[in-house]
This record gives C-alpha cells, structure tokens and sequence, in this order.
C-alpha cells in the first residue's frame, strides 16, 4: 500500500526534528534530505507494526499542516508493501531435501547451507542486493 503523509521539519540545534502529524510520531535528521529520509523510515516502521499488531494503518491527510516561522511543511511517501520487503528480515525455517553425497560434500567443505540456499534463491529470482 503506497501513500503519503505530510510533516513538519522544524530547525534544530543540529539537524532537523520531524513530526508526523497524523500518525504523532517525531524522528530527526543531520540534514533536510537525512530527516525526510528518516521520515519515511519512521512512518514505515510504525505502519509495518501497526499492520502486525491488526491494526489499521491511517490513511494519510492530502493538505500540509500549518507551520511556524522557520518550518517546513512538506509530503514523504512511504510504500508500506516495500517497506516490509525490505525490512523484514525475520527467519523462517524450511526443511529441504538433497542427495546424501551433496550433503557430504558441503559438510566437508564446512558450507553454510542457509547462506547457499539464500544465495541460490536470489540468483533464481534476480534479486541483488
């Protein structure tokens, strides 16, 4: 699910503090491109959670919120879909067969058999990373 969400980035001391309005979260950035970045990664961790706790992640508000002398307003999108593609990097167990000679071959060569069936499954789907 792709949508956006408008926020605040207030100057600080060093860097910028963002607000997320309509979610109530804040999060900081070095720079202005750090903080929206920062932003949208705020934004796809809470929503990411929200979804694993079966809550309803909201939907975002179209209009920028008014700001104070300094502040700027501005839209971050967020691709939740993609966010937990990217961030989920929870284990998940299969069990697989091979032949008992391959079996021993790789032990012998002190293999990793979860690092070569993931390697082995990025090369099939052609994902780099």
């Amino acid at each position: 699910m792709k949508t956006v969400y408008p926020v605040i980035l207030t100057p600080a001391e060093s860097g910028y503090v963002v607000f997320v309005p309509d979610l109530n979260i804040n999060t900081e950035g070095d720079t202005l491109a750090d903080a929206i970045a920062m932003a949208r990664d705020a934004i796809g961790l809470w929503g990411i959670c929200e979804e694993d706790a079966g809550r309803i992640i909201p939907v975002g508000s179209s209009d920028l919120p008014e700001c104070a002398d300094g502040e700027v307003a501005t839209l971050v999108d967020i691709d939740f879909d993609a966010y937990r593609r990217a961030h989920d990097m929870r284990a998940v167990r299969k069990n697989c067969t091979i032949p008992s000679w391959l079996n021993e071959a790789a032990e012998a060569a002190h293999i990793n058999f979860s690092s070569a069936l993931q390697a082995g499954l990025k090369q099939q789907l052609h994902i780099s990373e």
